[in-house]
């Protein structure tokens, strides 16, 4: 029976503890490829491998099982019980990282090579699929599976110059052909995410497709109800899609522990099941593998392992996007004012991993009409950045909304009070009335929280390095809050 993993670990550097194999804080080289075997081990079946955001180890797969053969033979087999699923770039929009993704894709048939070799014949693939970030039609998803079948395993059959068929000389290619996961991370594609897929698929017989659906990067352009709403219309719209045409849709939400990215941790899975009944796969980031009891991580992941999907709940289209517009509007407004105090502080923001950043207007270069370019962090920083103030980014854009957008909201975001509460706890209220307005005091009494106050004390202690540019302790006291929280951004 083929695997539809439920538990994706993910490389997104979130976590604010680093782990007994991190050098000075940072998870770098091999320290890649001991998470990847612990997190198998705490019942992850599905690693993110990535080979766009970071100069990713191609040879993960042979250094599995060299460096930990009794338990890929014995306890969980690489391409039945739990796989590598690679996270390329996209040549349509990242262009200076294009190549890269002929790299990624040579590697597959040699990560079958070596793992045929191991379990001594008969498996079934490592790697299976492909994720292709930044998704924005079905041909972008369709050249990465034919350019596969037909230059990476299609080559066996071609002939040399000198005569011979490369099949005789190098052997044949497996696998044959490759899944490609579209990640779709923008308003336009998540709100029309059917019509997408759905062209994608014609003309191709699969029995299922999973879509993954980002929830960080929709939060950095839109704020946490504009993600939210848009996670919930996708969903909707693929669970239509799914019952209109018989093809299995495997919803795949990319969660983050802090509520501006998901508010997915051990001690809150209950919360994605309430928000996404119909997803199949959850990530589980550095936060939740890092910042908490191995036990309880381990508890966590069993819990989304043993859920059954359901079906998604229905949204009203036309309300969704009045909310979006009003709150988006607001939430960018407000980013843009916050624009260089955040981009001051995040220079303090400790880092995790190594990998290449990206910088834009509201990350990869994303424009908004009519405004002038803003360079923001990452999302991860971003919201590492805001909570080291005192300004839960969760915030921001909600002063617009009236009575009645809360009220539906509680209908279509059960969770928002619940999620608001918990950002609240680490919020300064003086620094938010001082860099948002009055306005939000209403706030602080429609959504009822306690502040962590030492985690407040540290926000104060960060805005006055800041402000009298005396920032030798600030990357202690934003990695000292961080621990508070248990996440970094």
């Amino acid at each position: 029976m083929q695997l539809i993993p439920k538990v994706m670990s993910t490389q997104h550097p979130d976590n604010a503890e680093a782990p007994p194999y991190a050098v000075d804080g940072v998870i770098k080289g091999d320290g890649e490829i001991i998470e990847a075997a612990d997190v198998f081990q705490l019942g992850c079946d599905e690693q993110m491998w990535d080979s766009e955001g970071k100069d990713s180890d191609t040879h993960v797969v042979q250094k599995l099982l060299s460096n930990y053969p009794a338990y890929f033979r014995e306890q969980k087999r690489l391409g039945r019980d739990a796989v590598i699923t690679l996270r390329v770039p996209n040549p349509s929009i990242e262009v200076e990282m294009r190549k890269l993704l002929i790299e990624a894709l040579q590697g597959i048939p040699i990560a079958y090579d070596v793992a045929r070799e191991f379990y001594d014949g008969d498996i079934e693939p490592p790697i299976q699929e492909v994720i292709l970030p930044f998704a924005t039609n079905a041909e972008q998803v369709a050249r990465i599976r034919d350019y596969y079948a037909h230059f990476i395993a299609g080559q066996e059959s071609r002939t040399l110059p000198g005569g011979g068929v490369i099949r005789d000389w190098i052997g044949e290619f497996f696998p044959k052909s490759i899944r490609v996961i579209p990640l779709f991370e923008e308003r336009e594609q998540m709100m029309d995410v059917d019509s997408i897929v759905r062209e994608y698929l014609q003309g191709w017989e699969v029995e299922h497709q999973r879509v993954f659906l980002a929830r960080s990067d929709p939060a950095l352009n839109h704020g946490i109800v504009g993600a939210e709403l848009m996670l919930k219309t996708a969903l909707w719209k693929l669970s239509r899609m799914e019952e209109e045409t018989g093809t299995a849709l495997y919803p795949i939400i990319g969660a983050g522990s802090v509520p501006f990215r998901g508010h997915l941790s051990p001690v809150n899975v209950e919360r994605a099941f309430r928000e996404y009944p119909s997803v199949q796969t959850l990530t589980v980031q550095s936060a939740f593998k890092f910042d908490y009891p191995e036990e309880q991580v381990r508890a966590a992941i069993e819990r989304i392992r043993a859920r059954e999907r359901q079906p998604a709940p229905p949204v009203d289209e036309a309300r969704v996007n009045a909310i979006l517009d009003k709150a988006g509007s607001e939430y960018q407004r407000q980013v843009r004012q916050l624009a260089p105090t955040i981009a001051s502080a995040s220079a303090h923001v400790p880092r995790r991993r190594e990998r290449k950043l990206h910088v834009g207007l509201f990350g990869y270069g994303r424009s908004l009409a009519g405004a002038e370019d803003v360079t923001l962090p990452r999302a991860i920083a971003f919201a590492a950045t805001l909570y080291s103030i005192g300004v839960p980014p969760e915030l921001l854009g909600l002063a617009a909304l009236n009575d009645d957008d809360f009220a539906y909201l509680r209908e279509a975001y059960p969770s928002l009070g619940d999620d608001l509460s918990a950002a609240l706890r680490f919020c300064n209220e003086t620094r938010i009335t001082q860099l948002l307005g009055d306005d939000y005091r209403r706030l602080f009494v429609r959504f009822a929280h306690d502040i962590d106050r030492i985690h407040e004390g540290l926000t104060t202690a960060i805005w006055a390095g800041l402000v009298q540019n005396r920032t030798s302790q600030t990357r202690h006291f934003i990695e000292e809050a961080g621990q508070i929280r248990r996440f970094l951004g």
